[in-house]
């Protein structure tokens, strides 16, 4: 998989400022989503192709399509236990059930009668739903809303072995991006191209309120 790059500044003039919305790379078949470990889950994954050795399955793994948003997290691969930064390359059709399958980290009235069926709803539940603010390459935050989505249990588990089309390890180029992000010179920063991501089933576009603030 070869990450496809593009200008930041003339990416941010595309995307919308306010809102939910899933900014992803993707193709008919395939989405990207990034996840940052330390080097020995990292490496493993990105040498082998699948989620293993130290890798636990026994706990939740939040995975998230927008680059920028793993920055933030990350610290552009500077903080502790988060040096290597993995892109995944994912089945489309998966990543399309998980989202289908997603249980919101807050109540949400639309969602649920009440929070008693909500709180219910989230300890069964093996997707979890998060929206947060997306953040520029410095990490101001924005009114933009990101999302990430955490996975346990049986999802988890395909998603660490048959859900994965390709990794790789793109820190080399996150730490070549990261002089310009931390120097707000964003002349010639270069960022993951991505646009606006659609569900294919309308529904699940309104059950997460896409676009909505």
């Amino acid at each position: 998989m070869k990450l496809k790059t593009a200008h930041y500044l003339e990416q941010e003039k595309t995307w919308p400022t306010e809102g939910r919305h899933i900014l992803a790379q993707y193709d008919e078949e395939s989405i990207i989503v990034y996840q940052a470990y330390r080097p020995s889950i990292g490496q493993f994954a990105a040498q082998h192709n699948y989620f293993g050795g130290e890798f636990r399955l026994t706990r939740m793994s939040w995975i998230k399509p927008n680059f920028l948003w793993m920055m933030y997290r990350s610290g552009w691969v500077e903080k502790i236990g988060q040096e290597v930064t993995l892109a995944v390359r994912l089945k489309r059709q998966f990543f399309e059930a998980v989202l289908e399958q997603a249980v919101p980290s807050h109540y949400d009235s639309d969602w649920y009668p009440n929070q008693a069926a909500w709180k219910q709803a989230v300890n069964l539940s093996l997707v979890r739903l998060q929206w947060d603010p997306d953040h520029d390459p410095a990490g101001a935050p924005l009114k933009r809303r990101a999302i990430q989505l955490g996975l346990r249990g049986e999802v988890l588990k395909a998603y660490a072995r048959d859900a994965i089309i390709e990794i790789i390890d793109i820190s080399d180029f996150v730490e070549s991006q990261r002089v310009h992000a931390k120097s707000q010179d964003y002349s010639e920063l270069l960022t993951p191209a991505e646009q606006i991501y659609f569900p294919a089933n309308p529904i699940i576009t309104e059950r997460l309120k896409l676009g909505n603030r």
